[in-house]
């Protein structure tokens, strides 16, 4: 046989098989096939634009996110799973973004290339995702959502076995070898097989109905009138399911999981104008929002006033510590008043940096009862280590049955009062040290955290500062706590300026 000469560069997917194909027709070659096409160091190019975080990959659909990207990724992950020793099955699912479906299909094709069998869930939540990983013994799973993002967005998120996300250990060695190499792909005959689960909606409500943190015959016993914003989002497929199974009468708005997010889709009090109608209008005891993937809830008391995110995780975990004492762990810009209720269970808190992967890893750690973030997310670990929505919510309806006679707003009127002020800037990251040493010296010294940007407390005025960058979108948040709401926007303004001016300084204006 001559010479035969290839006028492209080894790396392109198309030229693996051929190759493969002309070394093995060479004269004594060995004639029994791999298993796996071997890859050339050729690795996937990330758009600069990509957001890449502890939290996955995320951009905007069709730059910097296309299915060409995604399907890369999948095969990339595909063969990192491989590659670590975990062999098995790949779970696949879905928020209701109109791009979903395009990219679930390149996301499944890139993770069948590298000879992964696949589940796919179709829509549903994130938490129920992730229940289902851990309960299949999966290899892993790959979410499709950009949670809180809105609609012209989307994202992967990377699930472990086990049923958590990837940890930052784990993220640093996926991402050094997309960097290194382009994925190794099985050939015709090892291809992966893709298979089809309709049935994890229904466990996740049924094991939500089996914990033993509820009384669901009493909450059941109160038909509790509930107001549901689901925002056209995979919301839709659970939540009024299980506040059906829970006995409550449901009044919902965007519960149809077609991706056309009527608001806002991050569950914020400034964005439940109309859950606020109502639960005026159709006289509920509580209003529920949850976000696109639904792993992140947002409440609205009965007078219609939206209580926000940040009371979800203390008013749940004001459940679990009085009746199971422990630990909470929760990340460093979440409210005070988990501390305090804490304290009234005798309990203690800890904290961890932003990142749900950072809650759950301190909370396997510490062997934490409840766990979870300041953005409405809660982490029950008797049922899985997630942020889980409809878990939050069969507690806050456990909240109101343990208080027979009193209403939202009257429980929430007896904490301690605290404001919080949450503002997005676009800042340089390159400059972010220089801001944190300059926030350091305008602001009074108090308690220093550095896991995590900076921030900043001061214990006897009960007040805190947070500057960090944020994992999901382009910006530094400014997050301040304080027990007025113009205490608390002072310390943002201040933080703002100093920000601002450090951004000055290094542009010589």
């Amino acid at each position: 046989m001559g010479t035969v000469a290839l006028p492209y560069e080894c790396g392109r997917d198309s030229f693996h098989g051929l190759i493969a194909l002309l070394q093995a027709s060479l004269p004594g070659a060995e004639r029994r096939a791999p298993s796996t096409v071997q890859s050339c160091p050729m690795p996937i190019q990330l758009p600069n634009d990509l957001m890449v975080s502890v939290s996955g990959f995320r951009g905007v659909v069709g730059a910097p996110l296309t299915p060409e990207l995604v399907c890369g990724l999948g095969a990339a992950y595909g063969a990192f799973l491989r590659e670590e020793g975990d062999r098995g099955n790949v779970v696949v699912g879905r928020d209701s973004r109109t791009s979903g479906p395009m990219l679930e299909r390149a996301v499944v094709a890139g993770l069948v290339s590298a000879g992964c069998d696949v589940v796919g869930l179709g829509i549903v939540p994130t938490p129920t995702l992730m229940l289902a990983v851990r309960d299949a013994e999966a290899a892993g799973g790959i979410a499709v959502t950009a949670s809180h993002n809105p609609a012209e967005w989307n994202a992967l998120k990377f699930a472990v076995r086990g049923g958590t996300f990837l940890p930052s250990a784990r993220m640093d060695r996926f991402l050094a070898m997309i960097r290194r190499l382009d994925p190794v792909r099985a050939r015709w005959d090892g291809l992966g097989v893709v298979t089809r689960d309709g049935g994890a909606v229904e466990r996740h409500v049924a094991r939500i109905l089996e914990l033993p943190v509820l009384d669901v015959d009493a909450i059941r016993a109160r038909r509790i009138r509930v107001a549901l914003d689901c925002v056209n989002g995979a919301g839709g497929v659970i939540m009024p399911a299980l506040l059906d199974r829970l006995g409550c009468r449901v009044h919902a708005i965007g519960a149809e999981p077609d991706g056309r997010f009527p608001r806002d889709p991050e569950p914020t009090a400034a964005n439940l104008a109309d859950l606020g109608d109502l639960v005026r209008a159709s006289g509920a005891e509580i209003g529920f929002a949850v976000d696109p993937d639904a792993d992140r809830l947002s409440l609205v008391d009965e007078r219609g006033v939206p209580l926000g995110e940040d009371l979800t995780l203390a008013l749940a975990a004001d459940v679990v510590l009085g009746r199971a004492g422990g630990c909470a762990v929760t990340n460093l810009s979440t409210s005070r008043v988990l501390d305090d209720i804490a304290r009234s269970h005798g309990c203690r808190v800890a904290r961890a940096p932003v990142g749900e992967i950072n809650v759950v890893m301190r909370m396997i750690d510490e062997g934490a009862v409840v766990g979870g973030e300041g953005n409405g997310g809660v982490i029950l670990p008797a049922l899985h280590h997630t942020r889980d929505a409809p878990v939050g919510a069969a507690l806050l309806l456990q909240y109101l049955v343990d208080a027979p006679g009193a209403t939202l707003s009257h429980r929430v009127g007896q904490l301690p009062a605290y404001r919080i002020v949450k503002e997005k800037v676009a800042f340089p990251r390159a400059l972010l040290d220089d801001a944190y040493e300059a926030l350091g010296r305008d602001l009074p010294v108090g308690r220093r955290d550095r896991s995590d940007g900076l921030r900043l407390e001061w214990g006897r005025e009960a007040s805190w500062l947070h500057v960090r960058p944020s994992g999901t979108e382009p910006v530094v948040r400014l997050i301040a706590e304080a027990p007025t709401a113009e205490s608390a926007r002072d310390l943002v303004d201040r933080a703002r300026r100093a920000l601002a001016a450090t951004a000055g300084i290094e542009a010589g204006t």
